[in-house]
C-alpha cells in the first residue's frame, strides 16, 4: 500500500519556523495522489484542516494558518511541504500528513485514503 511519512516537526520559539515535508512510497506501484493536505491536532483535541492541495495546485488554508502558512507539493517526487512562519503555541501539536492515491493494478484503478503517523510541532519558550 502507500505509505505517507511526515517529517520535520520538533521544538520552536515563539516567532520561530519550521519546515515540514510528507513524502509518499509504495514499493513498485504506480500510484497518483489526487489531494493531499496537512491536518492538525492539539492534545485533547479533534484533527482539524490546516491546508489541503490538489494534483493541479489549488490549495486553502484554515484561517488560523492563513498568511503565516504556505503549502507546497511536488507531485514528480511524490512529497508535500508545510512552511510554517511566525509559529504561535497554539499551533503546538501534531501535524499529520493525508493522501488519497489511485494505485493502478494493471486495468484495475484502486482508490484509497492514507495517513502518516504525525509529527511533533511544540511551540514554547
Amino acid at each position: 500500500q502507500v505509505q505517507l511519512v511526515e517529517s520535520g516537526g520538533g521544538l520552536v520559539r515563539p516567532g520561530g519556523s519550521l519546515r515540514l515535508s510528507c513524502t509518499a512510497s509504495g514499493s513498485d506501484l504506480t500510484f497518483t495522489i489526487n489531494n493531499m493536505a496537512w491536518y492538525f491536532q492539539a492534545l485533547g483535541k479533534e484533527r482539524t484542516l490546516v491546508a489541503p492541495i490538489t494534483y493541479g495546485g489549488s490549495m486553502y488554508y484554515a484561517d488560523s494558518v492563513k498568511d503565516r502558512f504556505a503549502l507546497s507539493r511536488i507531485n514528480a517526487e511524490n512529497k508535500m511541504y508545510l512552511q510554517m512562519n511566525d509559529l504561535k503555541p497554539e499551533d503546538t501539536g501534531v501535524y499529520y500528513c493525508y493522501g488519497d492515491p489511485t494505485i493502478v493494478r494493471g486495468e484495475v484503478l484502486d482508490y484509497s485514503e492514507v495517513w502518516g503517523h504525525g509529527t511533533l510541532v511544540t511551540v514554547s519558550a
